[in-house]
């Protein structure tokens, strides 16, 4: 049988149906970057082309030739997944018994609060404001970036961090000492907007979804970025936006602070939110908390952090004293 060619409307239709599921824009880059690479794994036949047999084929070449991490394997296997149930409406049911990459169990690297000091003090600005949001708030860096004014409740100094790993939504803390930076970068966004600076003559990008809910929202002042990018992209409709400022440039700027620092530590962007849990474990805050101010779905997941703490002896002291 000949092979069939990659139909032009595949991209379309899987955009179509991952944008109806509300799944993000990151997710949807991710996804696609994973079909498109199984695809051309099977010299660019078409999936309908292809079966359990397949699939079980190449993640098993991802494990062993490639030797990704367990993670990524999952994350293929995911894409993978979606195409054929939502996409093609075609499940693939059991793919059999494929090399699975192993996962040792690992613990974060994790900062005392005089080397997360250290390196926020090297940062210039934004940098510094940003990696104290990391450090003092627990947020990820990309949920750093996406920050709008609107998520800010100087009030009651909590932090909404919208549409967070997994798509959720959570609150976390504002730091008392963070008040101040914060407010007055947000005057100065409200003062810039109001006299119609040039700078926010675009309006801001928002997920596909709020643009048709909320038309207006793109031009008002509560939905602009705490973090703009100084520069303007387009949209996945190819209208001109202004994005917030892109996670690589903070990775960047932290890694060079830590490199400066000389802590000794592999240490960047997540080390900060690494630092945040085990901070407030130290200090006596009760799990649970931590759990909630992280997001973590299950309590487990956060209690590593006990172990890089060394709370889990149960009390139990060396012999050497």
């Amino acid at each position: 049988m000949d092979s069939i060619p990659i139909k032009p409307r595949l991209r379309e239709q899987f955009r179509a149906v991952i944008r109806v599921n509300h799944y993000s824009i990151r997710t949807e880059k991710s996804y696609w970057y994973w079909i498109r690479y199984f695809i051309r794994f099977h010299q660019m036949r078409h999936p309908l082309e292809l079966g359990p047999q397949e699939v079980n084929a190449f993640l098993s070449w991802l494990a062993t030739d490639r030797q990704v991490a367990a993670a990524t394997q999952n994350l293929a296997l995911n894409a993978i997944v979606f195409l054929y149930s939502r996409v093609l409406e075609q499940p693939l049911g059991d793919i059999g018994e494929t090399v699975r990459v192993k996962r040792p169990p690992r613990l974060p690297v994790v900062l005392t609060h005089a080397e997360a000091m250290n390196i926020i003090e090297r940062l210039t600005q934004p940098y510094q404001l940003m990696a104290s949001l990391m450090y003092g708030a627990g947020l990820r860096v990309v949920e750093t970036t996406r920050l709008r004014i609107k998520d800010l409740d100087f009030d009651r100094q909590i932090i909404t961090v919208r549409d967070g790993k997994g798509g959720k939504d959570r609150t976390t803390l504002l730091p008392s000492s963070l008040l101040e930076p914060l407010r007055q970068r947000t005057r100065r966004i409200a003062t810039a907007w109001k006299a119609q600076d040039v700078f926010y003559a675009a309006p801001v990008s928002l997920p596909f979804a709020l643009r048709r809910k909320y038309p207006a929202a793109p031009r008002a002042l509560e939905w602009q970025w705490v973090f703009p990018s100084l520069s303007i992209c387009l949209d996945e409709d190819g209208n001109s936006v202004r994005h917030h400022m892109h996670v690589s440039s903070v990775q960047r700027a932290v890694k060079v602070a830590v490199r400066a620092a000389s802590i000794g530590k592999p240490a960047g962007c997540h080390t900060f939110r690494h630092t945040f849990a085990t901070e407030l474990l130290r200090r006596g805050s009760d799990i649970r908390t931590v759990q909630t101010l992280l997001g973590h779905a299950d309590v487990r997941t956060t209690q590593i952090y006990t172990h890089v703490l060394g709370q889990g002896f149960a009390g139990v002291s060396s012999p050497l004293g």
